[in-house]
Protein backbone atom coordinates (compact mmCIF):
# COMPACT_ATOMS: atom_id res chain seq x y z
CA UNK A 1 0.00 0.00 0.00
CA UNK A 2 1.13 3.67 -1.16
CA UNK A 3 1.40 5.55 2.16
CA UNK A 4 3.50 8.85 3.78
CA UNK A 5 6.00 10.05 1.62
CA UNK A 6 5.77 8.37 -1.66
CA UNK A 7 2.52 8.82 -1.67
CA UNK A 8 3.37 12.51 -1.77
CA UNK A 9 6.05 11.98 -4.49
CA UNK A 10 3.27 10.15 -6.88
CA UNK A 11 0.74 13.07 -6.38
CA UNK A 12 3.89 15.39 -7.45
CA UNK A 13 4.29 13.17 -10.52
CA UNK A 14 0.76 13.37 -11.59
CA UNK A 15 0.81 17.27 -11.14
CA UNK A 16 3.93 16.97 -13.58
CA UNK A 17 2.21 15.07 -15.98
CA UNK A 18 -1.10 17.64 -15.65
CA UNK A 19 0.49 20.77 -15.91
CA UNK A 20 2.66 19.90 -18.86
CA UNK A 21 -0.52 18.98 -20.85
CA UNK A 22 -0.87 15.45 -20.38
CA UNK A 23 -4.60 15.73 -18.49
CA UNK A 24 -6.53 12.19 -19.59
CA UNK A 25 -6.12 10.25 -16.20
CA UNK A 26 -6.02 6.99 -18.32
CA UNK A 27 -2.76 8.14 -20.33
CA UNK A 28 -1.52 9.66 -17.04
CA UNK A 29 -1.54 6.15 -15.89
CA UNK A 30 -0.01 4.20 -19.10
CA UNK A 31 2.63 6.34 -19.18
CA UNK A 32 3.61 6.15 -16.07
CA UNK A 33 3.35 2.03 -16.12
CA UNK A 34 5.71 2.43 -19.37
CA UNK A 35 8.18 4.24 -17.40
CA UNK A 36 8.29 1.86 -14.43
CA UNK A 37 8.74 -1.18 -16.96
CA UNK A 38 11.78 0.47 -18.41
CA UNK A 39 13.18 1.23 -15.05
CA UNK A 40 12.69 -2.63 -13.73
CA UNK A 41 13.75 -3.74 -17.61
CA UNK A 42 17.06 -2.35 -16.27
CA UNK A 43 17.15 -3.74 -12.86
CA UNK A 44 16.26 -7.16 -13.92
CA UNK A 45 18.56 -7.41 -16.62
CA UNK A 46 21.35 -6.83 -14.28
CA UNK A 47 20.37 -9.04 -11.63
CA UNK A 48 19.80 -11.90 -14.55
CA UNK A 49 23.53 -11.21 -15.32
CA UNK A 50 24.37 -11.76 -11.67
CA UNK A 51 22.52 -14.82 -11.30
CA UNK A 52 23.67 -16.12 -14.88
CA UNK A 53 26.96 -16.05 -12.78
CA UNK A 54 26.30 -17.60 -9.82
CA UNK A 55 24.14 -20.49 -11.68
CA UNK A 56 26.46 -20.82 -14.52
CA UNK A 57 24.25 -20.79 -16.88
CA UNK A 58 24.27 -18.61 -20.03
CA UNK A 59 22.41 -15.40 -20.67
CA UNK A 60 21.62 -13.29 -23.51
CA UNK A 61 21.11 -9.10 -22.06
CA UNK A 62 18.10 -7.92 -23.88
CA UNK A 63 20.13 -4.76 -24.55
CA UNK A 64 21.91 -5.53 -27.64
CA UNK A 65 24.61 -4.06 -28.82
CA UNK A 66 23.46 -1.92 -31.86
CA UNK A 67 19.29 -1.07 -32.25
CA UNK A 68 18.55 0.37 -35.85
CA UNK A 69 15.33 2.87 -35.31
CA UNK A 70 12.80 3.07 -38.07
CA UNK A 71 14.62 6.31 -39.72
CA UNK A 72 17.67 3.91 -39.70
CA UNK A 73 19.49 5.85 -36.74
CA UNK A 74 21.97 3.11 -34.86
CA UNK A 75 22.26 3.46 -31.05
CA UNK A 76 24.33 1.29 -28.47
CA UNK A 77 21.62 -0.78 -26.67
CA UNK A 78 23.37 -0.12 -23.05
CA UNK A 79 22.05 3.54 -23.87
CA UNK A 80 18.49 2.47 -23.31
CA UNK A 81 18.89 1.67 -19.91
CA UNK A 82 17.00 3.71 -17.27
CA UNK A 83 20.43 3.98 -14.87
CA UNK A 84 21.78 5.67 -18.69
CA UNK A 85 19.87 7.91 -19.91
CA UNK A 86 18.46 9.45 -16.81
CA UNK A 87 21.73 10.99 -16.34
CA UNK A 88 21.41 12.81 -20.15
CA UNK A 89 20.46 16.28 -20.92
CA UNK A 90 16.72 16.55 -21.50
CA UNK A 91 16.51 17.30 -25.56
CA UNK A 92 18.96 14.43 -25.39
CA UNK A 93 16.64 11.86 -23.52
CA UNK A 94 13.56 12.94 -24.70
CA UNK A 95 15.32 11.61 -28.18
CA UNK A 96 16.35 8.51 -26.57
CA UNK A 97 12.81 7.80 -24.91
CA UNK A 98 10.68 8.41 -27.30
CA UNK A 99 12.84 7.31 -30.71
CA UNK A 100 14.53 4.72 -29.26
CA UNK A 101 13.47 3.00 -25.90
CA UNK A 102 9.48 2.95 -26.75
CA UNK A 103 10.53 1.20 -30.00
CA UNK A 104 12.24 -1.25 -28.39
CA UNK A 105 10.28 -2.26 -26.01
CA UNK A 106 8.26 -2.63 -28.23
CA UNK A 107 9.77 -5.21 -30.00
CA UNK A 108 11.00 -7.23 -26.94
CA UNK A 109 9.28 -10.12 -27.46
CA UNK A 110 9.69 -11.81 -30.52
CA UNK A 111 6.89 -13.96 -30.74
CA UNK A 112 4.12 -12.07 -32.19
CA UNK A 113 1.52 -13.91 -30.33
CA UNK A 114 2.87 -13.72 -27.44
CA UNK A 115 0.64 -11.43 -24.66
CA UNK A 116 3.26 -9.07 -24.39
CA UNK A 117 3.21 -8.75 -27.84
CA UNK A 118 -0.22 -8.15 -27.52
CA UNK A 119 -0.48 -5.66 -25.44
CA UNK A 120 2.95 -4.04 -25.66
CA UNK A 121 2.25 -3.77 -29.59
CA UNK A 122 0.38 -0.53 -29.29
CA UNK A 123 2.34 1.74 -26.48
CA UNK A 124 2.83 5.11 -27.61
CA UNK A 125 5.19 7.89 -25.67
CA UNK A 126 3.12 10.55 -25.25
CA UNK A 127 5.15 12.63 -22.62
CA UNK A 128 4.31 16.04 -24.38
CA UNK A 129 7.98 17.86 -23.86
CA UNK A 130 11.31 16.70 -22.43
CA UNK A 131 11.37 19.38 -19.53
CA UNK A 132 7.84 17.21 -18.49
CA UNK A 133 10.04 14.23 -19.14
CA UNK A 134 13.28 15.25 -16.65
CA UNK A 135 10.60 15.72 -13.84
CA UNK A 136 8.91 12.35 -14.28
CA UNK A 137 12.27 10.52 -14.24
CA UNK A 138 13.50 12.41 -11.60
CA UNK A 139 11.09 12.28 -9.53
CA UNK A 140 9.99 8.42 -10.37
CA UNK A 141 13.75 7.93 -9.39
CA UNK A 142 13.59 9.62 -5.90
CA UNK A 143 10.56 7.34 -5.53
CA UNK A 144 12.45 3.75 -6.21
CA UNK A 145 15.78 5.68 -4.63
CA UNK A 146 13.85 6.43 -1.12
CA UNK A 147 11.41 3.64 -1.16
CA UNK A 148 12.59 1.20 1.13
CA UNK A 149 9.67 -1.37 -0.75
CA UNK A 150 11.78 -1.59 -4.35
CA UNK A 151 11.75 -4.60 -4.24
CA UNK A 152 8.73 -5.69 -3.36
CA UNK A 153 6.94 -8.09 -5.49
CA UNK A 154 4.51 -5.82 -6.80
CA UNK A 155 5.32 -2.37 -6.02
CA UNK A 156 4.50 -1.56 -9.39
CA UNK A 157 1.33 -2.69 -8.92
CA UNK A 158 0.69 -0.96 -5.36
CA UNK A 159 1.63 2.37 -7.67
CA UNK A 160 -1.15 1.28 -10.00
CA UNK A 161 -3.57 1.21 -7.25
CA UNK A 162 -3.17 4.51 -6.21
CA UNK A 163 -3.37 6.25 -9.08
CA UNK A 164 -6.64 4.17 -10.07
CA UNK A 165 -7.89 5.42 -6.57
CA UNK A 166 -7.26 8.94 -7.94
CA UNK A 167 -9.52 8.61 -10.38
CA UNK A 168 -12.26 7.33 -8.21
CA UNK A 169 -12.41 3.97 -10.31
CA UNK A 170 -10.63 1.80 -7.91
CA UNK A 171 -13.29 -0.85 -6.70
CA UNK A 172 -15.65 -0.62 -9.78
CA UNK A 173 -17.18 -4.38 -10.43
CA UNK A 174 -15.45 -5.33 -7.70
CA UNK A 175 -12.10 -5.00 -8.70
CA UNK A 176 -9.98 -3.69 -6.13
CA UNK A 177 -6.51 -5.38 -5.25
CA UNK A 178 -5.65 -7.98 -3.28
CA UNK A 179 -2.90 -7.00 -0.46
CA UNK A 180 -0.03 -8.36 -1.26
CA UNK A 181 0.03 -10.06 2.16
CA UNK A 182 -2.49 -11.78 1.67
CA UNK A 183 -1.75 -12.84 -1.51
CA UNK A 184 1.79 -14.33 -0.02
CA UNK A 185 -0.59 -15.86 3.02
CA UNK A 186 -2.68 -17.43 -0.02
CA UNK A 187 0.27 -18.76 -1.83
CA UNK A 188 2.13 -19.80 1.42
CA UNK A 189 -0.84 -21.97 1.87
CA UNK A 190 -0.70 -23.81 -1.26
CA UNK A 191 3.17 -24.36 -1.78
CA UNK A 192 2.85 -24.37 -5.53
CA UNK A 193 4.88 -27.55 -7.13
CA UNK A 194 7.47 -27.38 -9.89
CA UNK A 195 5.13 -28.88 -12.55
CA UNK A 196 2.19 -27.26 -11.44
CA UNK A 197 -0.16 -25.31 -14.01
CA UNK A 198 -1.46 -21.98 -12.21
CA UNK A 199 -3.98 -20.06 -13.67
CA UNK A 200 -6.39 -16.65 -11.79
CA UNK A 201 -8.92 -16.08 -14.28
CA UNK A 202 -9.52 -12.21 -12.74
CA UNK A 203 -5.74 -11.77 -13.15
CA UNK A 204 -5.15 -7.90 -13.14
CA UNK A 205 -1.74 -7.33 -12.47
CA UNK A 206 -0.55 -10.53 -11.90
CA UNK A 207 -0.09 -10.41 -8.34
CA UNK A 208 -1.29 -13.92 -7.44
CA UNK A 209 0.98 -15.62 -10.52
CA UNK A 210 3.90 -13.27 -9.38
CA UNK A 211 4.03 -13.91 -6.02
CA UNK A 212 3.78 -17.85 -7.12
CA UNK A 213 6.36 -17.60 -9.11
CA UNK A 214 8.65 -16.03 -6.94
CA UNK A 215 7.80 -18.87 -4.06
CA UNK A 216 8.78 -21.58 -6.52
CA UNK A 217 12.37 -19.58 -7.00
CA UNK A 218 12.78 -19.24 -3.57
CA UNK A 219 11.56 -23.12 -2.41
CA UNK A 220 12.24 -24.86 -5.39
CA UNK A 221 15.41 -23.39 -7.42
CA UNK A 222 17.31 -26.08 -8.11
CA UNK A 223 14.07 -28.56 -8.86
CA UNK A 224 13.14 -26.09 -11.31
CA UNK A 225 15.91 -24.31 -12.72
CA UNK A 226 18.39 -26.89 -13.10
CA UNK A 227 16.26 -29.32 -14.87
CA UNK A 228 15.77 -28.03 -18.50
CA UNK A 229 11.95 -29.42 -19.09
CA UNK A 230 10.76 -27.81 -15.63
CA UNK A 231 12.24 -24.31 -16.32
CA UNK A 232 10.78 -24.36 -19.76
CA UNK A 233 7.52 -25.12 -18.55
CA UNK A 234 8.45 -22.52 -15.97
CA UNK A 235 9.05 -19.57 -18.42
CA UNK A 236 5.95 -20.14 -20.93
CA UNK A 237 3.38 -22.97 -19.79
CA UNK A 238 3.02 -22.58 -16.16
CA UNK A 239 1.09 -19.47 -15.46
CA UNK A 240 -2.27 -18.02 -16.72
CA UNK A 241 -4.03 -15.15 -16.32
CA UNK A 242 -7.41 -13.67 -17.70
CA UNK A 243 -8.52 -10.31 -17.54
CA UNK A 244 -11.26 -7.78 -19.44
CA UNK A 245 -9.04 -4.57 -18.93
CA UNK A 246 -6.50 -4.16 -21.40
CA UNK A 247 -4.45 -1.23 -19.11
CA UNK A 248 -4.31 -4.19 -16.39
CA UNK A 249 -3.02 -7.00 -18.45
CA UNK A 250 -0.48 -4.64 -19.95
CA UNK A 251 0.78 -4.03 -16.87
CA UNK A 252 0.40 -8.16 -15.86
CA UNK A 253 2.24 -9.06 -18.86
CA UNK A 254 5.16 -6.42 -17.72
CA UNK A 255 4.93 -7.63 -14.25
CA UNK A 256 5.23 -11.28 -15.68
CA UNK A 257 8.33 -10.82 -17.68
CA UNK A 258 9.89 -7.98 -15.22
CA UNK A 259 9.85 -11.06 -12.37
CA UNK A 260 11.89 -13.24 -15.29
CA UNK A 261 8.55 -15.33 -16.78
CA UNK A 262 9.59 -15.09 -20.57
CA UNK A 263 6.05 -16.10 -22.05
CA UNK A 264 2.95 -16.10 -19.34
CA UNK A 265 -0.15 -16.22 -21.07
CA UNK A 266 -2.60 -13.28 -19.92
CA UNK A 267 -5.21 -13.07 -22.33
CA UNK A 268 -7.95 -10.75 -22.84
CA UNK A 269 -10.54 -13.30 -21.93
CA UNK A 270 -14.30 -12.75 -20.05
CA UNK A 271 -13.92 -15.59 -17.71
CA UNK A 272 -17.69 -16.23 -17.11
CA UNK A 273 -19.04 -16.64 -20.64
CA UNK A 274 -18.51 -19.21 -23.31
CA UNK A 275 -15.17 -17.73 -24.73
CA UNK A 276 -13.35 -19.41 -22.01
CA UNK A 277 -13.42 -23.21 -22.72
CA UNK A 278 -11.30 -24.19 -20.28
CA UNK A 279 -11.80 -27.52 -18.86
CA UNK A 280 -10.10 -29.97 -16.19
CA UNK A 281 -6.87 -27.60 -17.32
CA UNK A 282 -5.34 -26.43 -14.31
CA UNK A 283 -3.76 -28.03 -10.86
CA UNK A 284 -3.66 -24.83 -9.01
CA UNK A 285 -6.04 -21.63 -9.04
CA UNK A 286 -5.25 -19.08 -6.66
CA UNK A 287 -8.01 -16.08 -7.46
CA UNK A 288 -9.88 -13.29 -6.03
CA UNK A 289 -12.43 -12.51 -8.40
CA UNK A 290 -15.06 -9.73 -8.69
CA UNK A 291 -17.93 -9.92 -6.53
CA UNK A 292 -19.50 -6.83 -6.95
CA UNK A 293 -22.79 -6.57 -9.24
CA UNK A 294 -24.64 -9.58 -11.79
CA UNK A 295 -24.43 -10.54 -15.18
CA UNK A 296 -26.47 -11.36 -17.98
CA UNK A 297 -27.93 -15.14 -18.35
CA UNK A 298 -27.25 -14.32 -22.01
CA UNK A 299 -23.52 -13.56 -21.60
CA UNK A 300 -22.08 -16.69 -18.99
CA UNK A 301 -21.15 -20.30 -20.09
CA UNK A 302 -24.41 -22.73 -20.09
CA UNK A 303 -22.09 -24.91 -17.90
CA UNK A 304 -21.59 -22.84 -15.19
CA UNK A 305 -25.57 -21.98 -15.16
CA UNK A 306 -25.59 -25.63 -14.99
CA UNK A 307 -23.78 -25.67 -11.53
CA UNK A 308 -26.10 -23.06 -10.28
CA UNK A 309 -28.18 -20.85 -11.83
CA UNK A 310 -27.40 -17.25 -10.43
CA UNK A 311 -26.36 -13.80 -12.03
CA UNK A 312 -23.87 -13.33 -9.31
CA UNK A 313 -20.42 -13.44 -10.66
CA UNK A 314 -19.24 -14.45 -6.88
CA UNK A 315 -20.97 -17.68 -6.79
CA UNK A 316 -19.90 -18.09 -10.63
CA UNK A 317 -16.58 -17.73 -10.34
CA UNK A 318 -16.60 -20.94 -7.69
CA UNK A 319 -18.46 -23.36 -10.53
CA UNK A 320 -15.72 -21.79 -13.05
CA UNK A 321 -13.36 -22.95 -10.85
CA UNK A 322 -13.84 -26.16 -10.26
CA UNK A 323 -14.71 -26.54 -14.11
CA UNK A 324 -11.38 -25.22 -14.92
CA UNK A 325 -9.41 -27.66 -12.28
CA UNK A 326 -8.34 -30.51 -12.84
CA UNK A 327 -9.32 -33.63 -10.73
CA UNK A 328 -6.58 -33.46 -7.63
CA UNK A 329 -6.18 -29.33 -8.58
CA UNK A 330 -6.36 -27.23 -5.70
CA UNK A 331 -7.91 -23.89 -5.51
CA UNK A 332 -7.06 -20.56 -3.16
CA UNK A 333 -9.71 -18.04 -3.66
CA UNK A 334 -11.46 -15.22 -1.83
CA UNK A 335 -14.78 -15.39 -1.30
CA UNK A 336 -17.37 -12.42 -0.08
CA UNK A 337 -19.11 -13.66 3.13
CA UNK A 338 -22.61 -13.70 1.65
CA UNK A 339 -20.99 -16.82 -0.12
CA UNK A 340 -20.78 -18.81 2.83
CA UNK A 341 -24.06 -17.99 4.63
CA UNK A 342 -26.29 -16.86 1.59
CA UNK A 343 -30.13 -18.59 1.80
CA UNK A 344 -30.72 -18.89 -2.07
CA UNK A 345 -30.69 -21.70 -3.69
CA UNK A 346 -27.42 -20.85 -6.12
CA UNK A 347 -25.78 -20.29 -2.70
CA UNK A 348 -26.54 -24.03 -1.42
CA UNK A 349 -25.78 -25.46 -4.77
CA UNK A 350 -22.32 -24.03 -4.70
CA UNK A 351 -21.44 -24.76 -1.29
CA UNK A 352 -23.13 -28.48 -1.25
CA UNK A 353 -20.95 -28.90 -4.83
CA UNK A 354 -17.73 -28.09 -3.12
CA UNK A 355 -18.66 -29.98 -0.12
CA UNK A 356 -20.54 -33.10 -1.20
CA UNK A 357 -18.38 -33.54 -4.79
CA UNK A 358 -14.82 -32.16 -3.85
CA UNK A 359 -12.69 -32.07 -0.66
CA UNK A 360 -12.78 -28.93 1.19
CA UNK A 361 -10.22 -28.39 3.19
CA UNK A 362 -10.61 -24.77 5.13
CA UNK A 363 -12.18 -21.57 5.61
CA UNK A 364 -10.24 -18.80 6.83
CA UNK A 365 -12.69 -15.89 7.93
CA UNK A 366 -10.65 -12.43 7.69
CA UNK A 367 -11.60 -9.02 9.30
CA UNK A 368 -13.69 -6.64 7.25
CA UNK A 369 -10.62 -3.79 7.16
CA UNK A 370 -8.33 -6.42 5.09
CA UNK A 371 -9.23 -4.16 1.69
CA UNK A 372 -9.76 -0.98 3.08
CA UNK A 373 -9.94 1.97 1.99
CA UNK A 374 -10.61 0.42 -1.24
CA UNK A 375 -13.89 -1.51 0.37
CA UNK A 376 -14.77 -2.87 3.81
CA UNK A 377 -16.52 -5.86 2.62
CA UNK A 378 -15.72 -8.95 4.56
CA UNK A 379 -14.60 -12.12 3.22
CA UNK A 380 -12.46 -15.13 4.08
CA UNK A 381 -10.50 -17.68 1.63
CA UNK A 382 -11.96 -21.26 0.55
CA UNK A 383 -9.39 -23.98 0.24
CA UNK A 384 -10.48 -27.12 -1.91
CA UNK A 385 -9.41 -29.77 -4.16
CA UNK A 386 -11.47 -30.90 -7.02
CA UNK A 387 -11.82 -34.76 -6.43
CA UNK A 388 -15.14 -35.22 -8.36
CA UNK A 389 -16.19 -37.72 -5.75
CA UNK A 390 -16.42 -36.35 -2.48
CA UNK A 391 -13.63 -36.64 0.28
CA UNK A 392 -14.66 -33.66 2.53
CA UNK A 393 -14.11 -35.12 6.29
CA UNK A 394 -13.27 -32.48 8.92
CA UNK A 395 -13.45 -28.52 7.57
CA UNK A 396 -10.86 -26.25 9.34
CA UNK A 397 -12.12 -23.39 10.41
CA UNK A 398 -9.68 -20.22 11.48
CA UNK A 399 -10.88 -16.96 12.49
CA UNK A 400 -8.52 -14.33 11.38
CA UNK A 401 -8.64 -11.11 13.94
CA UNK A 402 -5.53 -9.29 12.63
CA UNK A 403 -3.05 -9.38 9.35
CA UNK A 404 -0.24 -6.87 10.63
CA UNK A 405 -1.81 -3.55 9.84
CA UNK A 406 -4.93 -1.81 11.47
CA UNK A 407 -8.21 -1.94 10.56
CA UNK A 408 -8.99 1.46 9.56
CA UNK A 409 -8.59 3.59 6.03
CA UNK A 410 -5.22 4.05 7.08
CA UNK A 411 -3.83 0.46 7.68
CA UNK A 412 -1.04 1.26 9.34
CA UNK A 413 1.66 -1.33 10.34
CA UNK A 414 0.67 -3.10 14.18
CA UNK A 415 2.17 -5.72 15.83
CA UNK A 416 -0.86 -8.26 16.13
CA UNK A 417 -0.75 -10.31 13.17
CA UNK A 418 -2.20 -13.58 12.93
CA UNK A 419 -0.72 -14.58 9.19
CA UNK A 420 2.51 -16.54 10.54
CA UNK A 421 0.32 -18.88 13.28
CA UNK A 422 -2.47 -19.28 9.94
CA UNK A 423 0.46 -20.78 8.29
CA UNK A 424 1.88 -22.70 11.09
CA UNK A 425 -1.54 -24.82 12.16
CA UNK A 426 -2.62 -25.26 8.83
CA UNK A 427 0.61 -26.85 8.23
CA UNK A 428 0.45 -28.76 11.25
CA UNK A 429 -3.40 -29.69 10.77
CA UNK A 430 -2.81 -32.83 13.12
CA UNK A 431 -2.44 -31.16 15.97
CA UNK A 432 -5.67 -28.80 14.95
CA UNK A 433 -8.03 -32.06 16.14
CA UNK A 434 -8.26 -31.90 20.06
CA UNK A 435 -8.74 -28.05 19.94
CA UNK A 436 -12.16 -26.39 21.23
CA UNK A 437 -14.46 -24.34 19.31
CA UNK A 438 -13.79 -21.65 22.05
CA UNK A 439 -10.28 -21.30 20.18
CA UNK A 440 -9.44 -19.75 16.60
CA UNK A 441 -9.46 -22.16 15.10
CA UNK A 442 -10.89 -25.38 15.09
CA UNK A 443 -12.50 -28.67 12.87
CA UNK A 444 -15.69 -29.18 11.93
CA UNK A 445 -17.25 -32.58 10.42
CA UNK A 446 -18.62 -32.60 7.35
CA UNK A 447 -21.93 -34.31 8.70
CA UNK A 448 -22.94 -31.29 10.62
CA UNK A 449 -21.91 -28.67 7.89
CA UNK A 450 -24.63 -30.57 5.54
CA UNK A 451 -27.60 -30.59 8.46
CA UNK A 452 -26.50 -26.40 9.16
CA UNK A 453 -27.78 -26.17 4.68
CA UNK A 454 -23.56 -26.50 3.65
CA UNK A 455 -23.35 -22.80 5.66
CA UNK A 456 -19.40 -21.91 6.02
CA UNK A 457 -19.69 -18.88 8.37
CA UNK A 458 -17.23 -19.72 11.27
CA UNK A 459 -20.10 -18.15 13.67
CA UNK A 460 -22.17 -20.99 12.97
CA UNK A 461 -19.75 -23.37 14.54
CA UNK A 462 -17.73 -21.29 17.31
CA UNK A 463 -18.45 -21.88 20.58
CA UNK A 464 -18.21 -18.35 23.07
CA UNK A 465 -17.06 -19.19 26.21
CA UNK A 466 -19.19 -17.22 29.21
CA UNK A 467 -17.13 -16.42 32.07
CA UNK A 468 -19.43 -16.22 35.36
CA UNK A 469 -18.64 -12.78 37.57
CA UNK A 470 -19.58 -13.10 40.70
CA UNK A 471 -20.21 -9.31 42.81
CA UNK A 472 -20.53 -8.46 46.21
CA UNK A 473 -23.98 -8.67 48.09
CA UNK A 474 -26.41 -5.39 47.54
CA UNK A 475 -26.13 -4.16 50.39
CA UNK A 476 -22.19 -4.52 50.58
CA UNK A 477 -22.34 -2.58 47.12
CA UNK A 478 -24.69 0.07 49.07
CA UNK A 479 -22.70 0.16 51.80
CA UNK A 480 -19.88 1.40 49.45
CA UNK A 481 -21.24 3.73 48.26
CA UNK A 482 -22.49 5.28 50.81
CA UNK A 483 -18.91 5.31 52.62
CA UNK A 484 -17.65 6.95 49.10
CA UNK A 485 -20.19 9.55 49.11
CA UNK A 486 -19.42 10.67 52.58
CA UNK A 487 -15.96 11.03 51.66
CA UNK A 488 -16.88 13.44 49.03
CA UNK A 489 -18.66 15.33 51.09
CA UNK A 490 -16.13 15.62 53.72
CA UNK A 491 -13.27 16.60 50.65
CA UNK A 492 -15.92 19.41 49.56
CA UNK A 493 -16.48 20.76 52.74
CA UNK A 494 -12.79 21.23 53.29
CA UNK A 495 -12.44 22.59 49.79
CA UNK A 496 -15.04 25.36 50.66
CA UNK A 497 -13.71 26.43 54.56
CA UNK A 498 -9.92 26.67 52.22
CA UNK A 499 -11.75 29.02 49.78
CA UNK A 500 -13.32 30.85 52.99
CA UNK A 501 -10.06 31.25 54.28
CA UNK A 502 -8.48 32.56 51.36
CA UNK A 503 -11.40 35.68 51.04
Amino acid sequence: MITGEIKNKIDGLWDVFFSGGLTNPMDVIEQMTYLMFIHDLDEADNRKKKESIMLNIPYETVFKEIVVNIDGREIKGQELKWSIFRDYPAEKMYDVVGNYVFPFIKTLDGNKESAYSKYMGDAIFKVPTPLVLEKIVTGMDEIYTNSNRVHDLDFRGDIYEYLLSKIATAGVNGQFRTPRHIIKMMVELMKPKADDVICDPACGTSGFLVSAGEWIKENRKEEVFFNKEKREHYMTKMFTGYDMDRTMLRIGAMNMMTHGVESPNIEYKDSLSDQNEDKDKYTLILANPPFKGSLDYDIVSADLLKVCKTKKTELLFLALFLRMLKIGGRCACIVPDGVLFGSSNAHKQVRKAIVEENRLEAVISMPSGVFKPYAGVSTAILIFTKTGNGGTDDVWFYDMKADGFSLDDKRSEVKENDIPDIIERFNNLDKEKDRKRTEQSFFVNKEEIAENDYDLSINKYKEIEYIPVEYPPTREIIGNINTLQREIDEDMNKLIDMLGEGE
